[in-house]
């Protein structure tokens, strides 16, 4: 078998600076995720874990740890992450950090939303079973970014299904978790200054002045309750249950 690549890096220039990434059929028929790094090509399954493989026959090595955990609960014993398991942690958080970018330059944003909630739901799994501080922060300074990417990915997705309204909601939400975020590490104060939000709020007001939108439901409900205005509030919770 000739396991030269010399062909495929020719025909696919890697431009830096780029995410360059394709949809190709292997040769059983499923689909995977070749992308372009300046070293060769990577390839990612579509589903499961990237790498394809089934840590200890669970679909993800997060699933495995959870489970883990669960067993020592169980046993009224505390779980604590190992050396080993810090270590699979940290390989599986790439692995979906390289699919999630993959599926953003794909414009897939529904598999980029739920890689990112995978990252997300797998870091508080880490925050709350590290070992040490060290381990914990390691990982906790990458949330925001996947906090940002997530809100773009949903965003994008809202506007995808013509529904600008959910894409300023999903935008909101995320800016909050960004503001807990830098809060956390007491830069609430200079959050505003962060391209990633810059970003966000750049796309926010795009949004507004293109379809005309001064507030969403959700953001009437929210200032109607604060007002103490129930009327207006149940009226306006019933169409926000309609339009989800």
């Amino acid at each position: 078998m000739n396991h030269d690549i010399d062909a495929i890096l020719r025909d696919w220039e890697y431009k830096p600076g780029v995410v360059q990434a394709r949809l190709v059929q292997a040769r059983d028929g499923r689909q995977v995720i070749q992308m372009r790094i300046d070293l060769g090509v990577l390839q990612l399954e579509t589903s499961g874990r990237p790498d394809g493989t089934r840590p200890h026959g669970y679909d993800t090595y997060a699933a495995y740890l959870r489970e883990q955990a669960r067993v020592a609960e169980r046993a009224g014993q505390s779980f604590v992450l190992s050396e080993e398991h810090c270590q699979e942690a940290d390989r599986e958080f790439v692995q979906f950090y390289h699919r999630r970018i993959g599926w953003l330059a794909l414009r897939n944003y529904a598999r980029a939303v739920a890689d990112a909630d995978h990252t997300l739901v797998f870091m508080d799994f880490v925050r709350d079973h590290s070992p040490d501080d060290e381990y914990t922060q390691a990982h906790e300074q990458y949330r925001g970014f996947v906090v940002f990417q997530r809100t773009q990915a949903a965003a994008a997705l809202a506007v995808e299904k013509d529904n600008p309204e959910v894409a300023i909601d999903e935008i909101g939400a995320g800016l909050a978790n960004l503001r807990a975020f830098f809060s956390a590490y007491d830069l609430g104060e200079q959050m505003e200054e962060n391209g990633m939000v810059q970003q966000l709020r750049k796309m926010e007001r795009s949004l507004r002045q293109l379809h005309g939108i001064e507030s969403t439901l959700r953001e009437q409900l929210e200032q109607a309750v604060a007002n103490e205005e129930y009327e207006t509030a149940a009226r306006l919770r019933d169409a926000l249950r309609r339009r989800e």
